[in-house]
């Protein structure tokens, strides 16, 4: 079973998202976080297979917290897929995939093609 740790403040995000996953009979296990310290916590119990994260969290940025993950010799190998609720310059994009994002989407995202990108990026990583 492959785990999801999807990191965004936006309620209706995740309520979404784990609602769509459960209608395409997506046998996952969805983990949620609300901030960054919430992230950091959840990935102390568990290691997801990947991780949705938000740009914008309440307590940190979600390069900051990209940052963190990918300095870790514990978690440097899970992909990170970014998701922005705002306009991103090209720069923004640029600065996530170099500190290691292995995808960026802005909001709002179709859900299938963003089961695609995870799926890819699973089977990738493999």
């Amino acid at each position: 079973m492959i785990k999801i740790l999807i990191i965004d403040d936006d309620k209706n995000f995740i309520d979404t998202l784990e609602d769509s996953f459960k209608m395409k009979d997506v046998n996952a296990e969805i983990m949620v976080a609300k901030s960054a310290k919430e992230g950091l916590k959840a990935l102390s119990k568990s290691i997801p297979s990947i991780i949705v994260l938000d740009v914008q969290l309440p307590d940190m940025h979600g390069i900051e917290f990209l940052k963190i993950i990918k300095e870790s010799r514990k978690f440097k190998n899970i992909p990170v897929i970014f998701i922005s609720a705002k306009y991103t310059e090209p720069s923004d994009r640029a600065d996530a995939m170099l500190n290691g994002a292995s995808s960026f989407f802005s909001k709002p995202v179709d859900i299938d093609v963003l089961w695609t990108e995870i799926k890819y990026l699973l089977d990738k990583k493999e």
